[in-house]
């Protein structure tokens, strides 16, 4: 069916609501996800660079099989076999936890990366200064990394974004389901399905910016 651009404003108007709305879950969501996964990532990439050999075996084998598993099985398993073994988590909940730990396995992977291209050279140095683990992660290491990481962070996190709209399988009213309700009420499924991904496109956008941003910031002066 043919719709002119004025059709799709004025039913776009009306359904203004439940998108932002939709927006708005997508966006949290996302945020929440890489936030979460970040922090979790970290760990992971320090117990496989500094791990005993158990911690090392362990989180190998969780890294390799989330990142071998798809994120649609992964918010499957999040929301159904957890709640079938009693865990109770909303939809939303579910779909979060499901992209945290994925994103917790790249992090961790691209963590890991970046504290092997550290000189162990600087890591004895600390030793010998007196610096504790902590200090010598917090003050010399993760300064460093961070400057290896951002690039690469930026892509997960734009995956992310990407990924929540798989939380729509399990009843997340994220902007994707809210753009398909909208179509199944209108039939104007290009135009809302070119918008929705316009709002996509300009939350990752956001992000490239943010990433550009932090690494201008911590860029050594030349």
């Amino acid at each position: 069916m043919d719709f002119t651009f004025g059709q799709f404003l004025h039913e776009l108007w009306i359904a203004r609501a439940p998108i932002v709305q939709g927006l708005g879950v997508t966006i949290v969501a996302a945020a929440l996800a890489i936030v979460t996964g970040s922090i979790l990532g970290v760990g992971v990439g320090l117990a496989l660079t500094y791990g005993a050999k158990p911690l090392r075996w362990m989180t190998r084998a969780y890294t390799d099989f989330i990142r071998g598993t798809p994120v649609l099985v992964l918010v499957l398993a999040s929301y159904y076999i957890l709640g079938a073994a009693g865990v109770q988590l909303s939809p939303f909940q579910a779909g979060v936890l499901a992209l945290a730990v994925f994103c917790s396995s790249h992090v961790g992977e691209i963590v890991r990366g970046a504290l092997q291209a550290i000189p162990v050279g600087q890591i004895e140095a600390a030793k010998a200064i007196g610096l504790t683990f902590s200090q010598t992660f917090l003050y010399i290491l993760l300064p460093q990394a961070i400057r290896q990481v951002l690039p690469t962070w930026v892509n997960t996190a734009a995956e992310m974004v990407k990924a929540s709209t798989l939380l729509s399988i399990i009843g997340v009213g994220d902007l994707l389901l809210a753009s398909q309700e909208v179509i199944s009420r209108t039939f104007m499924s290009l135009p809302f399905y070119f918008f929705a991904g316009f709002l996509y496109f300009t939350a990752n956008f956001a992000i490239e910016h943010f990433g550009r941003y932090v690494e201008r910031k911590t860029k050594i002066p030349s």
